[in-house]
């Protein structure tokens, strides 16, 4: 009886270390914005001045 309570401690305490883990990792992550495509919309807008 005592075995399976050592066990499943074991077990709680190794979940609750992935976790704590992988929640930092999730936090440290540097999240990047790509900057706007300058060129490509003065292209595309250019024509519809044209047009117009």
């Amino acid at each position: 009886m005592f075995t399976v309570l050592i066990i499943s401690i074991v077990i709680v305490i190794v979940v609750a270390v992935l976790t704590i883990i992988a929640i930092t990792k999730g936090y440290a992550y540097e999240h990047t914005v790509d900057p706007l495509p300058e060129n490509e919309e003065k292209e595309q807008s250019e024509p519809d001045k044209n047009n117009e």
